[in-house]
C-alpha cells in the first residue's frame, strides 16, 4: 500500500543535510555577531597593553624616560627643557 503521493519516504533524503547546513549557519551568525559587538575575540575590558615604544611615538627611548621623570615631578621644568635639548628632541 502507497501513502501520500507515492514517492515514499526516498524523496525527502536531502532534509537532514539541509537541516544541519542551516543549524550550523545560525550558529555560525550567532557567533559572529557576538564576537563584532564585543570588541573582538578576548576582549574582556580595557586593554593594558606594554607601554608604547619608541617608534609608537615618534621619540626615542631617552625621551621617554625623560618625559616620564618630568611627570613625576623629579625634573623640573628648566632641567627637563635643558636635556630635551642636548638630546636633540
Amino acid at each position: 500500500m502507497m501513502w501520500g503521493n507515492g514517492y515514499g519516504m526516498h524523496f525527502v533524503w536531502w532534509i537532514w543535510p539541509v537541516g544541519l547546513v542551516l543549524i550550523l549557519g545560525l550558529v555560525l551568525l550567532t557567533i559572529v555577531t557576538i564576537r563584532i559587538f564585543s570588541g573582538g575575540p578576548g576582549v574582556s575590558g580595557p586593554q593594558a597593553g606594554p607601554p608604547p615604544g619608541p617608534g609608537a611615538t615618534g621619540r626615542s627611548a631617552a625621551r621617554l624616560v625623560l618625559d616620564e621623570r618630568f611627570a613625576r615631578g623629579e625634573l623640573d621644568a628648566e632641567e627637563y627643557r635643558h636635556r630635551v635639548q642636548v638630546l636633540g628632541e
